[in-house]
Parts: C-alpha cells; sequence; structure tokens
C-alpha cells in the first residue's frame, strides 16, 4: 500500500449487482476515495470488519445476509458501531425493514429515484471534513463572514 492510498478515505461498498457496485465504486475513486466491495452480507461483515471504512454504502436485499442484518451486527460489535451507513435500496423506505434509523443510518436513498452523481454528492457531503462547506472552492467569496466556525474580533478600541 503506498502512503497515498493510506491518506485516502475509505469506503466499502455492498452491492450484490456487480455492475452497480463497480459503478459506484469507479465514481467514488474517481473523487478519491479508497474502495472495497462486498456482494453479499457475510462479504460484507468481513470486509468492514476488516478495513474499518469511514462509510458504508449498504444495500438491503443480498445474498447469504440482509443489509439490515450486516448493520445489526455492525452495531451490536467494537469495530462498527461507529462506521457511517448509507443505504442504497430498491425498496422504498417505508417498506424496509424496520428499526434502521434507530440503527444509527446516516441516509437512506432509493436507487430507482437516483440521478447519475446524486451518490457521489450525498458520499461527499457525508465525508466532508468538519467545517468544511459544500462549495470548496474561495472563488469570490470572504470565507471568515460565510464561515460560523471563524470568530471574527471586533475592532479593538483606540
Amino acid at each position: 500500500m503506498t502512503d497515498e492510498d493510506s491518506s485516502r478515505v475509505q469506503v466499502v461498498v455492498v452491492e450484490d449487482q456487480q455492475s452497480l457496485a463497480e459503478i459506484y465504486k469507479t465514481r467514488l475513486e474517481l473523487l478519491g476515495f479508497k474502495c472495497e466491495v462486498a456482494y453479499d452480507g457475510i462479504e460484507a461483515i468481513v470486509a468492514i470488519e476488516k478495513y474499518q471504512p469511514r462509510l458504508v454504502l449498504l444495500d438491503l436485499m443480498l445474498p447469504k445476509l440482509s443489509g439490515d442484518q450486516v448493520l445489526k451486527v455492525m452495531r451490536t460489535s467494537d469495530w462498527g458501531e461507529g462506521i457511517k451507513v448509507l443505504i442504497i435500496s430498491n425498496l422504498n423506505e417505508a417498506e424496509a425493514p424496520a428499526g434502521l434509523r434507530e440503527l444509527g443510518i446516516t441516509d437512506y436513498l432509493v436507487k430507482a429515484n437516483l440521478t447519475e452523481d446524486e451518490v457521489d454528492k450525498v458520499v461527499s457531503e457525508i465525508l466532508k471534513p468538519a467545517g468544511q462547506t459544500v462549495d470548496t472552492s474561495l472563488e469570490g467569496s470572504d470565507a471568515t463572514a460565510t464561515d460560523p466556525n471563524v470568530v471574527q474580533e471586533p475592532p479593538a478600541e483606540q
């Protein structure tokens, strides 16, 4: 592993449709994330425990072990309790197994409703550094005037 690889944010993609998994992986790697893919629930648990990613993209309908079961295993383990999880499923959230929000998912997306770059945007938003705004360009903006994390001192009285 190179130094560049070790500094990249790790994401595990859990998706049983191989072509879709590869699309997610490729798009996220182009954004600078390091991705591993698991194609079923058992592989997912092994990969998540091994790589300790910052984020898991988790499908619910998986072979061997469903996505909600993967999430339950994560949340009851020391290694998985704090990892962010983005559900991406064909099921509407109302049709999904109950209790996903209580298990601490970050967001829920329905595959049929996704635009081509929406996953990229949502993942970038979830994993952006604390305090960073969505627009990272500095063109034409006074960062100190709009950043709530910057405390501006009043001018000293003379």
